[in-house]
């Protein structure tokens, strides 16, 4: 607080006036303080400018004249930096300190107008004007009423002020002389510089009380509203003090007990500071850290609030990592990494423009269904790197306990938070991409069915609010996006399978086998086996050998294996420092994978009576059947299935045979003949368990063939379900089987009407080389299918 004191004496000599009223005087400049006349005050000195002037004046008891600056930053101030009226000001003490500053104690004399800096160097010089102040009469009224108004506005704002404003109240008491009143005031209540400045720059003095009364109403509404809001939250404040002490105590006895928990809690405390999260979540992190601070770090319930409260901070709560919406680069890398899987990548890219152009979308929940080795995996995380996305993948082939994705819940043993919330830890983010790996074969067992946890998870109207039983905190799921992958949608259940936009990866053909193995297997072999990229190449042509006569799958696990094993073969030649061949061609293949295992046409059936070629789905793609029958001689036409064949499968053959003993005559089949003979069909392999309806037409046609003994079109496979009426309904799995029947050679391909639409969906580049023949009923079947010619040596029925 400036030091109060009247002027008494002159001690300091008063610069020469010359006849025009000016006079030259060393300057001072200070930052943010203005010296009113009668005022003393302190001034800490540092800038080399200002110590010479102050040292210099206080040596030669000369006044100076004390300026503010306009902007405070300045270092070295000239004219333009300086406010035009200052004080006339004289040296009472300077005082070296300890540390080596210097203060110098100010007295203002009378007020300065500066006219112009003369020197800079080696400090500031200028020629100014004394100003007098203007002072009312001793009579005038309004100026005493007006200093009675500003001693009562001063009160009123100093005891609202509390102890800070106890020493000027009573510095005022102490004032008679109401200009210097005025001035005091001006000095000591903390106004802006630019309002001190303003009062010092108006020299009549009752002008300058009323700008004083108008800055001292807004300081007083300003600290009345201050403590009000004191007022308020002292209560509060109390509270969390008293808090606090008690939580110090309760750190003190646990410190005397030995205990050590008091720098998990400091580290605990100074992680949560830098989370993102929101105040419900912040409030439920404080709750639970004030349980760990009543246990004893000894006692076993420490560790786990203290894993629990670890997890809780690892998790990612409002960390968002930012989406690529360059959806060019993005295509790009999608199809760099992938070859095929348009509707994939079609689904992100429309996904991504939707969230571009909203700027807030929920995630899709995506389920990617075809056989193994397609790629469905790998293509999430090349989802993920397309669009700057986290990765995570969560394996849920065997998955029995529904605690796995809810979590445990706090009280048991060895307790954790499910493998959703695990995932998030891992990510870092709270919008990765997560992968739900085998969907479709979660098992469940006393411990509950896990698919029914899923549900909350991949429904995008709840796992907003995503709720694990080891977190006990509702945790926002809605912006991860889920891609699920299963190989059969049989076993998903179908609430879980509703909540999913499902998309079908079929098999790939051998020229997208070709490019396949050209872009991505070969180059990624050629580096885990420890060849340069293109120290060794593969012709095409021993690439489709490779496919054709040793891999018969839907994906390109198989293949990436056997060019492994090529591979494999010559890393020991070269190893043993042998010549080693740079390109692979047709004719070594056999020498590094040994005789072929398939053949190129394995298609049979034509020759014989009552052998016709079927086509199948399975989990590892589309494959081709044969159903085999034969009759032998019996009195109650017996019908014996073979070949581990499941009960829809059985179903069908009854089925079939019973069609034909309702149309024996329209098939030109005697009833004597069907009643003497029993009949015996069998599917091989017989080691593999088959079941579906999808051979129903094919079992008609090879019981028709073998009681008329008519051979079966060459080259001819079908697929269809049939019913008693003869009707041919649609099946599944269309381009799966039609990649069989290509593989097998196959040109001609017998359908249902109703799957039409199906083959309309499908890539022209899937059809080309097959016929197809669409039907309605069985009779359709067998007009086309049977020829009349009869088999060779055929037996009298």
């Amino acid at each position: 607080m400036p030091i109060i004191t009247e002027i008494h004496h002159t001690k300091d000599e008063d610069p020469v006036v010359d006849e025009n009223g000016k006079m030259s005087v060393a300057m001072l400049a200070l930052r943010d303080m203005v010296l009113f006349p009668g005022m003393t005050m302190p001034v800490a000195v540092g800038r080399e400018k200002s110590l010479k002037v102050v040292r210099e004046a206080s040596k030669k008891h000369q006044r100076i004249g004390v300026f503010c600056q306009i902007d405070r930053a300045t270092e070295d101030p000239g004219q333009k930096d300086l406010y035009n009226y200052g004080t006339l000001a004289e040296i009472i003490k300077v005082i070296e300190m300890p540390d080596g500053s210097v203060n110098v104690i100010l007295q203002g004399r009378v007020g300065l107008c500066l006219d112009e800096v003369t020197e800079t160097v080696p400090y500031l010089k200028g020629t100014v004007s004394l100003t007098e102040e203007i002072k009312s009469p001793n009579r005038d009224t309004e100026f005493k009423v007006l200093i009675s108004s500003i001693t009562e506005v001063t009160f009123n704002m100093l005891a609202n002020m509390g102890d800070s404003g106890r020493e000027l109240a009573f510095a005022m008491k102490n004032i008679d002389n109401s200009y210097y009143l005025i001035n005091f005031l001006a000095t000591n209540v903390q106004f802006d510089p630019e309002k001190k400045q303003a009062m010092l720059e108006e020299r009549n003095m009752k002008k300058r009380g009323y700008m004083l009364y108008s800055y001292l109403r807004q300081e007083a509404q300003f600290v009345e509203i201050k403590a009000e809001i004191q007022s308020r939250t002292r209560e509060d404040i109390s509270q969390q003090q008293r808090e606090h002490f008690l939580q110090q105590q309760i750190r003190t006895i646990q410190e005397e007990l030995g205990a050590a928990g008091g720098d998990d809690i400091d580290v605990l405390e100074n992680r949560a500071l830098k989370k993102k999260w929101s105040d419900k979540t912040n409030e439920q992190f404080q709750k639970e850290l004030r349980k760990l601070e009543r246990l004893n770090p000894q006692s076993p319930d420490y560790a786990v609030q203290f894993a629990y409260l670890d997890n809780f901070l690892n998790l990612p709560w409002l960390e968002y990592s930012k989406d690529n919406f360059d959806l060019k680069k993005v295509e790009k890398k999608l199809d760099k990494d992938h070859y095929g899987l348009d509707d994939v990548k079609n689904r992100i890219l429309e996904h991504l423009s939707v969230l571009k152009l909203r700027g807030d979308l929920k995630a899709p929940i995506i389920c990617l269904y075809g056989p193994p080795g397609v790629g469905k995996t790998s293509l999430g995380r090349s989802v993920a790197e397309a669009l700057n996305r986290k990765y995570a993948r969560i394996s849920l082939g065997g998955l029995h306990d529904e605690a796995e994705i809810r979590g445990h819940r706090r009280t048991y043993i060895g307790a954790m938070p499910g493998r959703i919330i695990d995932a998030m830890i891992k990510s870092g983010t709270s919008n990765p991409v997560i992968v739900l790996d085998e969907i479709d074969k979660v098992g469940k067992d006393y411990k509950g069915d896990p698919s029914n946890a899923l549900l909350e998870v991949l429904d995008p109207e709840q796992n907003n609010k995503f709720h694990d039983n080891y977190l006990d905190v509702d945790y926002d799921l809605s912006k991860v996006l889920f891609i699920a992958t299963a190989n059969s949608l049989a076993t998903i259940s179908q609430p879980l399978l509703d909540r999913m936009e499902i998309i079908e990866i079929s098999g790939y053909i051998q020229e997208e086998k070709l490019e396949i193995a050209k872009r991505h297997l070969i180059p990624k072999q050629l580096e885990q086996n420890g060849f340069d990229p293109k120290e060794v190449k593969f012709s095409n042509q021993a690439v489709s050998k490779v496919i054709d006569l040793y891999t018969r799958e839907s994906g390109v696990r198989e293949l990436e294996k056997k060019i492994a094993k090529v591979l494999r073969k010559i890393a020991r030649l070269k190893a043993y420092g042998d010549e080693y061949p740079t390109t692979v061609k047709p004719d070594m293949v056999s020498d590094y994978l040994g005789p072929k295992t398939f053949t190129h046409d394995i298609y049979e059936g034509n020759d014989y009576a009552g052998v016709v070629t079927g086509l199948a789905w399975t989990a590892v793609g589309g494959e081709i059947l044969f159903v085999e029958s034969s009759l032998s001689k019996g009195k109650d036409g017996k019908l014996s299935l073979t070949g581990n064949l499941g009960d829809v499968m059985k179903e069908s053959a009854a089925i079939a045979m019973q069609y034909i003993k309702a149309h024996c005559e329209e098939l030109g089949i005697s009833m004597d003949t069907i009643n003497s003979h029993n009949v015996h069909i069998h599917v091989p392999e017989g080691a593999v368990p088959k079941d579906g309806p999808s051979a129903g037409v094919t079992m008609v046609t090879s019981l028709v063939s073998s009681f008329t003994q008519r051979k079966v079109r060459n080259k001819l496979a079908m697929t269809g379900e049939i019913t008693l009426r003869g009707k041919v309904l649609p099946v599944g799995g269309i381009k799966e089987k039609i990649l069989a029947a290509k593989r097998s050679g196959i040109t001609d391909i017998i359908l249902c009407e109703e799957n039409r639409k199906d083959i309309e969906d499908i890539k022209p580049v899937y059809l080309e080389g097959v016929t197809f023949h669409y039907v309605k009923t069985i009779s359709d079947v067998l007009d086309f299918a049977l020829l009349d010619e009869m088999v060779k040596n055929a037996l009298t029925l």
